[in-house]
């Protein structure tokens, strides 16, 4: 009779695996990140700006830029044409998704390049804004995309909706996958500075790539600026100078034994905020399976806590207390 097999033992009854594969954290970091280019770049940004357009004015637009073969291309997939093709009444109405359409052709080192001519546009991308001169160019932004995408259309065999759903996510994919750790921290700290801008921009009356000013309900200007320690600082002009409101530390790691260093890091920063007069320190990090008490420990200065996924994907309850205490803190009505 033959002997039975032997089973080997798992892990944690006696024995050691030879198998180790990678743990998650990268892929975290990159969730993170993905979930908020899903509210600035990707098909759901798209999506959320077309419900607040006129259709009609897109059409008689889009009628501009897509030639005919493409439109019937599309039309027989099901693929609206504005999910391929840009037209300056999407771009006016949320300059981000400039995003979007670059994703559908290059990373941005390659769409910005010098050579291209597209570096005018960039800023859109990066602060969700337009300037004046960037929207008198959008007509011929519009139409010189509609070359390459047009080309992107007739050379997919059978294209499909899920194509040009995923074919963005490749090219964010490798634009994430190029950036070290110290890239991913600072397009986290960028990120969050989206959100806010988002949240203050009824009262924003200047915007650039790294400072807001906004005018607030006692007619005070306050200014927001990404900087570095802390990350993101707000503060108020009065007479006779600048008044200190709020230190901001965004970290954007995700390594649960680590978390407790990460808060440290933080804490020395809002440290250094304190010297310098400021009165209030917030923290963004990732607090999904850990211990607040552990992060607090490691920065007792912190007076109040948000999850990172949260407030990047302007959702759940991360989100709601830091837009809720942010529009205190400036001194805006809440929306």
């Amino acid at each position: 009779m033959p002997s039975k097999p032997k089973i080997p033992k798992q892990k944690g009854e006696g024995t050691v695996s030879r198998f180790s594969p990678p743990g998650p954290l990268r892929q975290i970091g990159f969730y993170q990140l993905l979930v908020g280019a899903r509210k600035l770049w990707l098909i759901d940004a798209l999506a959320d700006a077309l419900r607040e357009l006129d259709q009609n004015q897109i059409k008689k637009e889009l009628t501009q830029y897509v030639p005919g073969d493409v439109q019937q291309i599309l039309a027989g997939a099901k693929i609206r044409d504005e999910y391929v093709f840009p037209v300056p009444l999407v771009l006016q109405a949320k300059p981000s998704l400039i995003g979007y359409y670059r994703l559908l052709l290059a990373p941005q080192k390659s769409f910005y390049d010098g050579a291209t001519g597209m570096a005018l546009f960039k800023s859109m991308e990066k602060t969700g804004s337009a300037t004046a001169v960037q929207i008198t160019k959008l007509p011929e932004f519009c139409a010189a995309m509609a070359v390459p995408l047009s080309e992107l259309v007739r050379q997919i065999p059978n294209i499909s909706d899920r194509d040009i759903r995923e074919l963005p996510l490749l090219t964010f994919g490798s634009q994430l996958q190029g950036a070290n750790n110290t890239l991913i921290g600072k397009k986290a700290m960028e990120d969050v500075f989206l959100v806010i801008s988002e949240i203050v921009d009824k009262y924003t009356v200047k915007r650039d790539s790294n400072k807001l000013g906004i005018i607030n309900s006692a007619k005070r200007r306050v200014l927001i600026t990404l900087s570095h320690d802390p990350d993101v600082r707000i503060e108020e002009q009065v007479e006779g100078g600048v008044q200190q409101t709020l230190a901001i530390e965004v970290k954007g790691g995700t390594d649960v034994s680590n978390a407790h260093n990460r808060a440290g890091e933080a804490e020395k920063s809002h440290v250094k905020a304190k010297r310098a007069g400021y009165p209030e320190f917030w923290t963004i990090i990732s607090t999904k399976g850990l211990n607040l008490g552990k992060l607090k420990a490691g920065s007792p200065t912190t007076n109040h806590w948000f999850d990172i996924a949260d407030v990047l994907s302007r959702s759940g309850p991360g989100y709601e207390s830091f837009k809720n205490r942010l529009v205190k803190a400036v001194g805006i009505p809440a929306k």
